[in-house]
């Protein structure tokens, strides 16, 4: 198969606002490709939060315009150089990294989402070139980037089920094998979402004892479906009391401003537990307070090419899925609309 000289996408053409996003068609030429690059034809591509935190600069300021956003990307390999590990028609994924200097010792480690030099996005990431100064993403027909950071799809997983994955299942997998999710742990997933939903399926694939934590009980059976042996719910007093000191483990997956923390979250951590913030408002990771003491709280940044096959082994073997609802590429304006005011359940895909 050929490959065009023009890639296509669903781009932000300026700063947006976030209640009336509008995406545009938009065209550019790719930088020169390399031995260590792939093209995919795009398959499919899911909906990040990041995508809209990016695209309004919630997180910060940026001038790179037009933008094409998107980094759970899907496709089959039409083009391969010699130097990758990948071949013609392979089903890969692109998750929310694309680059490192890859002679540090975290890269070396295979920890090149800690990048001392700093990692590249796969969208809005710099690459150094006059013809595309920066990444463009995969809301698009056709992606390049390096080979090193594209994993391959196993066949036990449908394309639109692994999209999501590349960068929510991750973020929230990696995590959760570091901090030690397993047999005779108890960990808590606060957040029902699109994040939220895959911590509980593979914490419990992970064999620990899994709770869902939420302000609300309208996802409890959501949250059963997908193995949470128990429901906090966090605005019930008695719900919470009966739970402090019980979890070795959080991973939160939805910070808002104005959750209360010191009050309600940290202490539901057993002494010298850990709670992993994992969903960042545009403010970041937010500060403890008292309730900190004996506990730690930190952030963790997407995951390794190592720990995206890993991933995916266990997806497979445990049956891990995302549960999508898809919509064509050319409703990206919409469905991130829709991603924006919560309709989710529980993750968007944009298919070609």
């Amino acid at each position: 198969m050929s490959v065009p000289t023009q890639f296509a996408g669903q781009a932000a053409m300026q700063k947006q606002d976030e209640e009336a996003f509008d995406l545009k068609q938009y065209s550019y030429t790719p930088r020169e490709f390399t031995e260590e690059d792939v093209v995919i034809k795009v398959e499919c591509c899911g909906i990040c939060g990041s995508d809209l935190h990016t695209i309004t600069c919630g997180w910060m300021e940026h001038k790179n315009f037009p933008l094409i956003v998107g980094h759970e990307i899907v496709g089959k390999v039409v083009k391969a150089g010699k130097n990758t590990k990948h071949q013609v028609g392979d089903r890969i994924g692109f998750g929310a990294q694309c680059g490192s200097c890859m002679k540090c010792e975290n890269c070396k480690n295979h920890n090149e989402n800690y990048c001392v030099g700093g990692m590249t996005g796969t969208y809005n990431g710099a690459t150094g070139s006059d013809v595309q100064p920066y990444t463009q993403g995969g809301y698009a027909d056709y992606y390049q980037g390096p080979g090193h950071f594209a994993v391959k799809i196993p066949d036990g997983i449908e394309s639109i089920v692994a999209a999501p994955m590349l960068c929510a299942g991750v973020t929230v997998f990696a995590p959760l094998k570091r901090y030690g999710a397993g047999p005779g742990k108890k960990v808590g997933v606060i957040g029902i979402g699109g994040l939220g939903h895959l911590a509980i399926q593979f914490a419990n694939a992970l064999g620990a004892e899994t709770y869902a934590i939420s302000h609300s009980d309208k996802k409890k059976a959501d949250a059963e479906a997908m193995g949470a042996k128990g429901f906090v719910s966090s605005g019930d007093k008695e719900s919470t009391n009966s739970h402090n000191s019980f979890f070795d483990l959080i991973i939160c997956t939805s910070y808002q401003e104005g959750m209360p923390l010191q009050e309600v979250y940290l202490p539901l951590l057993k002494p010298f537990g850990n709670m992993v913030v994992v969903g960042l408002p545009n403010s970041g990771v937010p500060a403890g307070g008292w309730a900190l003491l004996g506990k730690s709280i930190t952030g963790s940044l997407i995951g390794s090419p190592k720990e995206l096959e890993e991933m995916f082994d266990v997806a497979v073997k445990h049956n891990v899925k995302t549960w999508v609802e898809t919509r064509p590429m050319s409703e990206a304006t919409q469905a991130v609309q829709d991603m924006h005011h919560g309709k989710a359940r529980y993750r968007y895909v944009l298919t070609n």
